[in-house]
């Protein structure tokens, strides 16, 4: 089977809370863009001339009721046109390319400068997945195959890791040694039927301090 000549897409991970988000379009498709933006907490603006009940039952979006502007997306740091207007996606782009702002135009790979993969959120665990346009049904059965593997020893597990990352850093010099502590409590905690205690894990810090791998 021949490889594909595209490089796909690179998944960068942006903090966007309270950065400034265009919805062009109120429909179904806006609706399912912002259950997954919510989470996130981005300051989102949904213009429509209709815009469904489903959209406008939500707390903390801002509903204009009216065609779109070409203004409304100055200072917007992304743009999601979702209208049924294929000429207005078209001229939402061009406008957004021109003013260096990325934009997501649904159902037109063409005209985006981003995609949504499709996401697993749990705590502070998000993964993303892309097909690159290929085929989103296949996206979305990854994405439930990996979020059936996050149980909940997965995310006690990262608070712990992140618990003693400070430590680690601070105490451990020697990056190669501070990946082996890290190591050794993944192990602890994936491997045991019990999750270690504090006690534990700081008695194996300092073993690894005064071994002869420090």
């Amino acid at each position: 089977m021949e490889s594909s000549d595209t490089m796909g897409y690179f998944p960068f991970f942006i903090d966007i809370k309270g950065k400034k988000c265009i919805i062009v379009g109120g429909g179904n498709v806006a609706a399912r863009k912002i259950e997954k933006l919510l989470p996130f907490e981005p300051d989102i603006t949904v213009i429509a001339p209709e815009i469904s009940d489903d959209i406008t039952s939500l707390n903390g979006i801002k509903i204009v009721k009216r065609k779109f502007k070409d203004d409304d997306i100055n200072g917007a740091f992304f743009v999601i046109s979702a209208s049924d207007d294929e000429q207005l996606n078209a001229h939402i782009f061009k406008l957004c390319r021109k003013k260096y702002i990325l934009v997501n135009t649904v159902d037109d790979l063409d005209k985006c400068g981003f995609i949504f993969p499709a996401v697993v959120h749990k705590n502070d665990i998000t993964v993303g997945i892309s097909t690159s346009g290929k085929s989103p049904i296949f996206a979305s059965y990854l994405r439930m195959k990996t979020e059936n593997m996050i149980d909940e020893k997965c995310l006690e597990t990262i608070e712990i890791l992140g618990k003693f990352r400070e430590k680690i850093k601070r105490e451990i010099l020697s990056e190669a040694v501070r990946k082996k502590a890290f190591e050794k409590i993944l192990k602890m905690c994936i491997e045991s039927e019990n999750l270690p205690d504090d006690i534990q894990i700081f008695n194996m810090i300092e073993e690894i301090k005064k071994s002869k791998f420090y």
